[in-house]
């Protein structure tokens, strides 16, 4: 199966999902004027996936902010990867998070509730000089 990437904007999250490295990650900010046109084919690379995924797979969710039509987006994948755990595959989501930004945690476990995925709650900090640029 081909890896899909897409770069970061200052609207859209960098995607790397490699299932010949075991990488697969969402990472920035999500506030796409379309998220659906964004999101779509992430989801069905994540369908077709799930007719033969890795032995383990484990998604790393590391967003500073997303507009709610993003979240009902991430929801979706989270439900196609839940599918996948129902059906006997292993799966795990790293939901990364600013130690300072009690919001985006809470995100994290509202989705976890969601879903049977399990999930593992990872803060960071963040230096003056990162939060600068």
């Amino acid at each position: 199966m081909e890896p899909l990437y897409r770069t970061p904007t200052l609207k859209t999250p960098e995607v790397i999902f490699n299932p010949e490295e075991g990488v697969f990650s969402i990472k920035g900010k999500s506030v796409p004027e379309d998220a659906a046109a964004f999101y779509d084919d992430l989801l069905t690379w994540f369908e077709n996936y799930a007719v033969s995924p890795n032995a383990e797979t484990v998604l790393t969710v590391d967003l500073e902010y997303f507009n709610i039509s993003s979240s009902k987006r991430i929801l979706f994948i989270l439900y196609k990867l839940n599918d996948m755990l129902v059906s006997g595959k292993n799966v795990r989501i790293k939901w990364m998070y600013n130690e300072i930004d009690e919001d985006m945690f809470e995100v994290g476990q509202d989705y976890a509730f969601m879903v049977k995925i399990p999930f593992d709650f990872l803060s960071y900090r963040l230096d003056h000089l990162e939060m600068a640029v």
